[in-house]
C-alpha cells in the first residue's frame, strides 16, 4: 500500500517542503539600517563610526544607511542627533524615515493639544536639548512654550524633518518606522499606520509582500521573525542602539551598547 501511495504522489510521503528563498537586496549593495535613536547622540556617534569602519573593511559595495525614525525625544541630545544625521548625509548616502516622534514634534509648533502629548512622551527632553531655559519652561503656559520652541528650533531642522520618507523598498525588504496593515497593498498603506501601528502588525504571523524592517516598538533584544525584523532595542531605555546590516541574502548586526558609563561595539551574525 505504501509503495502505491509513493507511485501516486511521486516519492516519499514525508518529503520536506522546499525551503523558502531568503530575502535579499540587489547584488553590489550594502545596507546599514539603524533603529530608534531617541536623542542618544553618544550611542549614535559610536555606531556611525563603527559602520564607517565596517564598510571600509568589507570592501567595495554601494552602501546606504537607513535611519528608521524617532531620532528625537526621550534621550538628552535630540538637537545633536539631528545635526549629526544631517551632516552625515553630506558625506554618504543616508536615507531617513519619519517616526511618530518627529510627527508629534512638528505638529506641536501649531497644535496645543499635540504639544501637550509631545511633552508627555519625551518632548520635554527635546526642547531642553535646543537650549530652552528649564525655569522658563516650568513656569510657562503651553502657548508660551510654543513661542519658545519657535525661537529655539532652527527652521532648517524643521524642514529637515519634514523631508523624512515614509517607506523605503529595496529588493525583498521594506523599511518603515512602525509597520504596515497586514494584507493591504503597499500603495494603499496610510501614513498614520506606517508611523504608529503596533499590535495589529506585531501579531500578524503570515508573510508580507516584503520582509519588513521596523523600529517603534521597544524590545530588549532584536526581533528576528519570519515576516519582520524589529530593531528598536531601547537606546534611551536599555542603552543599546542597533544597526542591521544587509548584503545579498545575508544579515548581521552591529550594536553600540552602554555599560557602566562606557560604550562598546558588539557584532553578531
Amino acid at each position: 500500500m505504501l509503495q502505491s501511495f509513493r507511485k501516486i504522489f511521486g516519492g516519499s510521503l514525508f518529503r520536506p517542503a522546499p525551503e523558502a528563498p531568503k530575502p535579499r537586496i540587489p547584488a553590489g549593495q550594502r545596507l546599514y539600517v539603524i533603529g530608534d535613536i531617541h536623542g542618544r547622540l553618544d550611542l549614535f556617534e559610536e555606531l556611525a563610526f563603527a559602520i564607517e569602519k565596517d564598510d571600509l573593511e568589507r570592501g567595495d559595495a554601494v552602501s546606504t544607511v537607513i535611519l528608521l525614525g524617532d531620532l528625537v525625544d526621550r534621550g538628552p541630545e535630540s538637537a545633536g542627533v539631528i545635526d549629526v544625521a544631517r551632516e552625515w548625509q553630506t558625506r554618504r548616502a543616508v536615507r531617513i524615515l519619519a517616526g511618530n516622534h518627529e510627527e508629534m514634534f512638528l505638529h506641536a509648533f501649531e497644535d496645543v493639544d499635540m504639544l501637550r502629548h509631545f511633552l508627555r512622551h519625551g518632548g520635554r527632553a527635546t526642547v531642553f536639548s535646543y537650549g530652552i531655559d528649564k525655569e522658563a519652561y516650568n513656569t510657562g503656559t503651553l502657548g508660551q512654550i510654543q513661542d519658545m520652541m519657535a525661537a529655539a528650533v532652527p527652521q532648517r531642522d524643521r524642514d529637515f524633518m519634514l523631508g523624512f520618507e515614509e517607506m523605503i523598498v529595496i529588493g525583498d525588504y521594506l523599511f518603515v518606522h512602525a509597520g504596515i496593515i497586514p494584507d493591504v497593498p503597499l500603495e494603499e498603506q496610510k501614513r498614520h499606520d506606517k508611523l504608529w501601528i503596533r499590535e495589529q502588525f506585531l501579531r500578524h504571523k503570515s508573510p508580507h509582500s516584503h520582509m519588513v524592517v521596523h523600529g517603534h516598538t521597544i524590545m530588549e533584544d532584536i526581533q528576528d521573525k519570519t515576516n519582520r525584523i524589529g530593531i528598536d532595542t531601547g537606546a534611551y531605555k536599555f542603552g543599546r542602539l542597533t544597526a542591521l546590516v544587509l548584503e545579498d541574502d545575508t544579515r548581521r548586526f552591529i550594536q553600540a551598547v552602554e555599560n557602566d558609563g562606557s560604550i562598546a561595539i558588539e557584532k553578531r551574525d
